[in-house]
């Protein structure tokens, strides 16, 4: 494995108490919170997350990991706001949808090493659940409709963006719009066939593998099992996969231990790799898969 620095952003994270600006819904039990953070909305990069917790409250007392969805231009055109999208699954995130304007929420990052801005071709983004919250940011880098990191990345400009995304029903389906602005093509699956496909997000998968090569490039982000189905389709082939993984964490800084993965080395052995810092973002391949 490389380097921990070269991985782990925990070292340069900044911690900032911060008031929200807007929390609005945007699918069922799924909101997109907004909060005013230059300093970490200049450094932040696609797959990149934050550790969010209620200021001033003991419960609960530890924070959450949420991934960046998009960062915020001011009037000049510099970063200052960071979005985050959240579903609604737990005491925290219920407690923050209810939250207004002005409630003041701990926030520190970012945090992970985020999706290498390496070139591709046609970049094809899967999406389970509630994984497609990264994916924003990093298609409208790759579309040239965007820039993130200090100093900015600038990945070559991919010829397409395409995202597989799949939920439970078309309620869940949050922020299409949001990407169908920035020119991905959207291809949608549902458990219920509501919208889309009757089926996994996976069928939308090996309906496009045959057409992708070494140049292209997969990125998935989602529950484990989806990413374990995704990873068996697409590791045989020449296509490059990285997956982002939603390990819950405590801390968010690798000091706990909370969240670790057991990840193959060059090897043929493996070891445990803390999500939270050598992660979230691992090669498809190198995952070992319960």
């Amino acid at each position: 494995m490389s380097d921990p620095h070269t991985a782990c952003f925990a070292d340069r994270a900044v911690y900032r108490t911060v008031e929200i600006v807007e929390n609005v819904q945007l699918a069922r039990d799924t909101y997109r919170v907004r909060f005013d953070a230059p300093e970490i909305a200049r450094s932040i990069t696609p797959g990149q997350f934050l550790m969010l917790r209620a200021s001033g409250c003991n419960d609960p007392l530890l924070g959450r990991p949420l991934a960046l969805y998009d960062t915020v231009l001011n009037h000049a055109g510099q970063p200052t706001s960071i979005d985050v999208v959240y579903l609604v699954s737990g005491k925290f995130t219920t407690l923050l949808s209810q939250s207004r304007p002005g409630r003041k929420l701990d926030v520190w990052g970012p945090l992970g090493n985020g999706f290498a801005a390496t070139p591709a071709e046609h970049l094809v983004m899967v999406a389970g659940g509630i994984g497609q919250t990264p994916f924003v940011a990093l298609a409208r880098e790759y579309l040239g409709h965007g820039a993130y990191g200090e100093p900015a990345r600038t990945p070559p400009k991919a010829k397409q963006v395409t995202l597989c995304y799949g939920a439970r029903n078309r309620e869940f389906l949050a922020g299409l719009s949001d990407f169908e602005a920035a020119g991905v093509q959207v291809l949608l699956s549902t458990d219920d066939g509501s919208i889309g496909r009757h089926g996994r997000v996976t069928e939308l998968v090996s309906e496009l593998l045959p057409r992708l090569t070494s140049r292209d490039r997969i990125v998935c982000c989602g529950p484990e099992p989806m990413l374990r189905a995704a990873a068996q389709l697409i590791t045989p082939t020449p296509v490059p996969c990285q997956v982002s993984l939603e390990t819950p964490m405590a801390c968010g800084i690798g000091i706990c231990f909370s969240c670790v993965a057991k990840v193959r080395d060059e090897s043929g052995g493996w070891d445990y790799r803390r999500t939270c810092v050598e992660g979230p973002v691992f090669e498809a391949a190198a995952i070992e898969f319960a």
